[in-house]
């Protein structure tokens, strides 16, 4: 991407004037530039989230356009090259980037990123970091020209060559460095893949990749080509509610305000209409979202729910979270309880052996929509797994109590780790005390999509199928 205009090196001149000495006037610092720095600062002062305070940025500085896509592209490929960006700087500095103060490790590792990734002239990378670094440390525009100087002295390509372990010897090593993943989240994805090194590559690949916004049609309001071209879209490649958006900003579209359609990843539109497209012998008008913030797959179950006959109770621990539930399934046939799902049997408003179709969309690591949340791959720790995997083994066991016997459970996570998916569901099944059969959860998918693997649970993919990695196992009760 080419900088915004405006953005040149500064130049020394002459003194201006007949025998004066005025010192030049450097240019207005860059406001892109800038936003993308106070995003990433945010991120790392504050476990701030991109995708929320860059909105804010953007707009108290007055971005819009080419300049607000520019701040994007910086701040979002920052961060998900932030591993490998900070082996970089670090040898280029001569200290481990830990050791330099946080004002200018933000702005160098935005200019590394310039100068490794981008368009933008090695010169106009260096002179605008520099006037960054001297707005926010004046004292280190010295060290910050040298470094950068350092990082341009080789391309992305000869920085991993020089830095990364052999691929022979230290695969992970190797993977983790020249596609900027820890190396735990290299190994379980490898793991998850069946050791295959090379799909590896390609999902991390994938991962660095700025994602599409997906549009769901949500079904008996608005059909999916009638939305597609309302917003010079295209109809996704598998979700029958799926729009891909071309870009824009989603929550400015007239659908998605009035409710119609919401954003939502065409995987989490997948597994959540598996869970309907199961065949169910026996009543079918009782369905439980048994984790339904921030509402999306709620509403989706909502108005699928309301073609059918149905109700759909959506449960949400968090209070401010089961207010965007019912925000997001107004008008439908949705009941929105703020409690703990785990409550199951215990609360009478969550009976034992009540509902026909249970979604437990579980709280995870997110190790599958890395791509969205790129700050989430450095924060998250092997440490997260045995209190996340525990509290899903809790949530599926509830709803394996929550549903009627013949009735359905769909686990869904957003992480292809094995231990939060297949680990997780047999562990549950076995220490549940009732009778549970696994439903081959393929043919709940379109047909012909590929890469399902071997059944009965799903695994979707990023690089296979242009999806978050959602995992979906379906249980019947017996």
């Amino acid at each position: 991407m080419t900088a915004p205009e405006g953005t040149r090196p500064t130049r020394s001149g002459p003194p201006s004037g007949r025998g004066g000495d005025r010192r030049p006037v450097r240019p207005p610092l860059d406001r892109p530039r800038r936003a993308a720095y106070e995003a990433v600062a945010a991120v790392h002062r504050d476990d701030a989230f991109a995708n929320l305070v860059l909105p804010t940025i953007l707009r108290d500085e007055g971005l819009f356009g080419r300049d607000a896509a520019f701040a994007t592209e910086l701040t979002y490929g920052t961060l998900r090259n932030l591993g490998t960006l900070d082996a970089i700087l670090t040898d280029a500095a001569g200290r481990d980037v830990a050791r330099i103060d946080p004002p200018v490790r933000d702005a160098l590792r935005l200019g590394a990123y310039q100068l490794l990734h981008t368009r933008v002239p090695a010169h106009a990378a260096v002179s605008s970091t520099v006037d960054l670094v001297r707005s926010v440390a004046p004292g280190a525009t010295g060290f910050a020209n040298a470094v950068l100087r350092e990082v341009s002295s080789r391309d992305a390509d000869a920085w991993v060559a020089k830095l990364a372990p052999p691929m022979e010897t230290d695969p992970v090593g190797h993977l983790a460095l020249a596609y900027s993943h820890p190396q735990w989240i290299v190994r379980a994805f490898s793991e998850a893949l069946g050791g295959d090194l090379g799909e590896t590559a390609r999902l991390l690949i994938e991962d660095n990749e700025r994602p599409p916004v997906h549009l769901c049609a949500r079904p008996g309001l608005i059909d999916p080509i009638e939305l597609a071209d309302q917003v010079g879209g295209a109809p996704g490649a598998f979700s029958p509610y799926a729009v891909y958006l071309p870009g824009g900003a989603p929550g400015d579209i007239p659908a998605v305000v009035d409710g119609r359609a919401h954003v939502q990843d065409e995987g989490s539109q997948l597994v959540a209409a598996a869970l309907t497209n199961a065949p169910l012998n026996g009543p079918d008008g009782r369905w439980l979202d048994l984790c339904a913030g921030p509402g999306g797959k709620a509403g989706l179950l909502g108005a699928l729910a309301a073609q059918r006959g149905a109700r759909v109770t959506a449960v949400e621990v968090a209070e401010h979270r089961a207010r965007l539930v019912s925000l997001a399934t107004r008008d439908l046939p949705v009941a929105v309880l703020a409690m703990d799902g785990r409550d199951v049997g215990a609360d009478p408003k969550l009976p034992e052996q009540h509902f026909d179709r249970v979604l437990v969309d579980a709280p995870c690591t997110g190790l599958g929509s890395l791509r969205r949340r790129p700050e989430s791959r450095w924060r998250r720790q092997p440490s997260d797994l045995p209190p996340l995997t525990r509290l899903q083994r809790e949530l599926l066991g509830a709803a394996l109590r929550a549903v009627r016997p013949g009735g359905l459970v769909a686990y869904v996570t957003c992480s292809p780790h094995t231990v939060e998916t297949h680990v997780t569901v047999t562990e549950a099944a076995r220490r549940s005390g009732v009778a549970v059969d696994f439903v081959d959860a393929r043919p709940l998918l379109p047909a012909g999509m590929p890469g399902l693997g071997d059944g009965p649970t799903v695994q979707l993919w990023p690089h296979r199928h242009g999806t978050d990695a959602m995992f979906l196992a379906v249980l019947r009760r017996g």
